[in-house]
Parts: C-alpha cells; structure tokens; sequence
C-alpha cells in the first residue's frame, strides 16, 4: 500500500513534498516577520487585542486537528491537503479586511485550524506514501527545505518591514496567499493515495480514547514549548535582561536555522527503531536543561561580548536538543499511530504545536523574563523531566 519514496522512478514524489514545505514555509516566514506589525499599525489593533485573538486562534487548530486528520482518512489524504493549502491561502487574505478585534478573532481561528489541519494531513500523506523505515528520515528533509524557506521568507519580510508602508505589507500577506496555492499545486501532482477506511466506518474518534497516545502527545506537547522559547521568551530575554546587543536575536535566529538545514537529515540518519526515537527524546531533554541553565547565565554579567557568548553557547545546545526532540517525536507520532488512522492520529499529536503556539508566549514570558534564574532553572526541569517520562510513556502505547 505504500510507496518508496526513494526508489528511482518515485524521488519525484519526496521532492515534491520538499517543494511544497518550503513554498509554504517561505510564505510563512515573511508572513510571521511582519503579521503582529501589519495588524498594531494598519489594522490598528491593540498589542492585548492580537495576542488574545493568536492564542484563540491557535486553540481552535489544537481542537481542529483531529476531525480534519479523520475527514483525510475517509476521504483521502492528497485532496485533504491541497483544500486545506487553498484554505489557509484564504485565511492570510481575510487578515486584510480585518479592522476590529471580533473579525480578527475569526480570521484567526480560521487561520489556525487551517494551519493545524494542513500539517497534520501532510503528515498522514508522507505516511501514506513512504515506508515506515524511511518516512521520519524523509521527515528531516521537510524539516530542512521548511527552515530554508523560513529564512528566505524572513528576509524578503524584513525588507517590508524597512519600506514600513501599507502596501508593502499587503504585498507580503498577497506573496503568503500565493505561496500556498504552489503548495496545493505540488500536492496535488503527488500519487494519488488510496483511502485508508470507508467514510461510514466508526463515529467516536479512536485517538481521544487512546490514552497511552493521549500520554505520550502531551509530553510532546511540553517539549514543543521550546518553540515560543526561541521566538518570544529568549528575544525578551535578550533585550530586558542581558548586555548582549539587539541584533543578538536575529544572529540567534539565523544560527538556529543554518544548523537544522545543515545537520537535521543527519540527526534523523541515526534513528532505527522506537527505541532509539524514545531514548532520542530522552537526551533533547537533557540538552534543553542544559541550554535553559546557559540562557540564565548570560544575564549575570555586564560585559555584552561574554554576554553575547553565553548565548551562542546555550542556542547551540538548544538546536541540539531541538533537532533530536524533532527526530525522536517525528518516528514516536508516526510508529504508534494506526496505518489506517495516520490523519487522525497526526492531528491529535501534531496539536502540541498548536497548543505551544497558544499558551507558550505567556507563560515562558511570565516564567523566564518574570522570574529569572529560577524561572530558568523551572523550565530547564520541566523539559528533563518530559524528556525521561518519554521512555516508559511509549513503551506502554507500543504494547497496547
């Protein structure tokens, strides 16, 4: 039933996969560099109103992952995905009508639930389409061509972000709606895919009553909180609490981006069984520990050149640690999940993301910048401690 992707004569099919994560990503990328300022000074929104309206919006995809990931199974993962790469196009565009805070809210659940949907019915369609011993090394290659369109998106971004005029961000959010329809486009001459289950098969969703895949989504879920640390707790840190100049963040960011593009293939080489997955999640808790404990550090002294250093040494453990937390989560989500039920489970598991997106930028701000060294150290514990529950966590959803 499944396609090596591989194979001569079915590479076209990982290709266009690769093409489509960065036509999407590289939208995205200037999307997210200028979106909180397009809606504070053009649609004239309080910072309070988008924050609210974002983490709404990134709620409702956490609840939206698993009826899209069911639909996808019983109608077909290919089309699912090119509909909901249409659909999140539409979405960037309504933020251009949106001039209160009620339209934006909806704009933004919408944007959410398209986003959340969209991941995780690719997900399902790369494990319709690949053999479980290459799909999560596959995996890392969307990781990397996403990383490498984020950056490029984040450049042309920043040059509206320069210009600072109304028509250069529409230009941005329009480059944004555009690059999803060449995303629909290249999913849509991928292989078709076969339809896992009948669409009258059972009406209560399998993955709700899973509950040692339920155990092992949440640990993800508070591993994935180091994704608003890199884009909103660090930069704050960066800023309020240390000596290191401004233009830290972006070197941080350009750092963390080069080094998955380069090395995440790599990081996903080393995996062969479950196992291995499981004790792979077990070290990026560590090192997550390990940079969270560098972060505080950089604010103890008043030098910006040691400052600066301190946080080079922490981002590099924390890339460490995100890469094999990547790899690891990616093989765990996809080896535990039923074959015939991928889009579902993939919603329900990729719905970490969502949920870290919605209550991360509060809570790491109030833990890390609030609190300090303590916050810090809080934090540093919690991933080690999500880290080493992993293990035992899915060696009870393998035996279920």
């Amino acid at each position: 039933m499944t396609v090596l992707l591989e194979r001569t004569g079915t590479r076209r099919a990982g290709r266009l996969l690769a093409a489509a994560q960065l036509a999407g990503s590289l939208g995205d990328g200037a999307f997210l560099t200028c979106s909180v300022l397009f809606f504070t000074r053009i649609a004239v929104l309080t910072p309070a109103q988008v924050g609210l309206g974002l983490t709404l919006g990134w709620a409702a995809g956490s609840v939206a992952g698993v009826p899209l990931g069911r639909l996808a199974d019983r109608h077909g993962t290919r089309g699912a995905a090119v509909l909901l790469a249409l659909a999140t196009g539409a979405s960037i565009l309504a933020f251009l009508f949106v001039r209160s805070p009620l339209p934006f809210v909806l704009a933004a659940c919408l944007y959410g639930s398209c986003q959340t949907g969209l991941a995780a019915v690719r997900q399902a369609l790369l494990a319709d389409l690949a053999d479980p011993e290459h799909r999560t090394r596959i995996r890392a290659h969307l990781q990397s061509a996403g990383n490498a369109g984020l950056a490029i998106g984040a450049g042309l971004g920043g040059l509206a972000l320069s210009a600072g005029t109304a028509s250069a961000y529409l230009t941005v959010f329009v480059l944004d709606a555009a690059m999803f329809v060449v995303t629909a486009a290249l999913l849509h001459a991928l292989p078709s895919v076969p339809r896992t289950r009948s669409p009258r098969t059972e009406r209560k969703s399998a993955v709700l009553r899973d509950r040692p895949y339920a155990l092992v989504t949440l640990l993800n879920a508070i591993l994935l909180l180091r994704m608003p640390l890199l884009s909103v707790a660090i930069p704050l840190w960066i800023v309020e609490r240390t000596a290191a100049p401004g233009w830290t963040v972006s070197a941080l960011f350009v750092l963390n981006t080069i080094l998955v593009v380069l090395l995440q293939v790599r990081v996903a080489g080393r995996l062969t069984t479950l196992g291995s997955a499981a004790r792979m999640v077990r070290r990026s808790g560590v090192l997550l520990l390990v940079s969270c404990v560098a972060f505080a550090a950089s604010a103890l002294g008043t030098s910006p050149l040691v400052a600066f250093a301190v946080l080079v040494v922490g981002a590099l453990v924390q890339v460490a640690g995100e890469m094999l937390q990547s790899a690891g989560s990616w093989e765990i989500g996809f080896a535990l999940a039923p074959a015939d039920k991928q889009g579902e489970y993939q919603g329900f598991f990729g719905s970490g993301i969502s949920v870290a997106r919605a209550v991360g930028p509060l809570l790491l701000s109030t833990v890390v910048v609030g609190w300090g060294l303590p916050g810090w150290l809080l934090l540093g514990a919690v991933f080690l401690a999500a880290g080493w529950a992993m293990g035992p966590a899915v060696r009870r959803a393998a035996t279920r």
